[in-house]
């Protein structure tokens, strides 16, 4: 029964980037048995992530569907990471023209609140250059930045490294 049920959230999308699984995403934790239930725990992505409500309802309606009596948990701890995004995910995000995040660096303790553009080594994800320009911090989404390439003068998106 748990594979199958980690086989369904898995292949649930996220309503911001349905190019990713939430299991792409690393949004995904754990799928267990529960007494007659299946418990899904989720993690978002950040504090006050607006799409956590749309993906427990995915997860309880599909799994539901398949006849598992669904409940989503959300574990706060350890806080999601981009550097938990898979390399399919990666890929996919790439595959749809979005700048992938980097690797985090390491931190302990508290984080610094810095109000100035955050300076990114990206390049653009249609022609490669690394002539690019940062229009916003925020995109269609506060989890991604919207930048212009200097060359081929597209604009795209970058998934923020968090």
């Amino acid at each position: 029964m748990t594979s199958t049920a980690y086989a369904i959230a898995a292949s649930v999308t996220d309503p911001e980037m349905p190019m990713l699984t939430l299991e792409d995403l690393g949004v995904l934790r754990d799928v267990r048995e529960q007494g007659s239930e299946v418990v899904v725990t989720i993690t978002p992505t950040y504090s006050g992530c607006p799409a956590m409500a749309t993906m427990r309802d995915d997860l309880v309606h599909r799994l539901s569907d398949a006849g598992f009596d669904a409940r989503v948990d959300v574990a706060l701890s350890p806080a999601w990471s981009s550097d938990w995004i898979t390399e399919r995910g990666r890929n996919a995000l790439r595959a749809h023209g979005l700048s992938v995040p980097g690797p985090m660096p390491p931190r302990s303790g508290p984080v610094s609140l810095d109000l100035m553009p955050t300076w990114r080594d990206i390049s653009c994800p249609r022609c490669g250059s690394a002539s690019v320009d940062l229009v916003s911090e925020f995109g269609a989404t506060a989890c991604k930045a919207l930048y212009r390439c200097a060359d081929c003068l597209e604009p795209f998106e970058h998934v923020k490294e968090i």
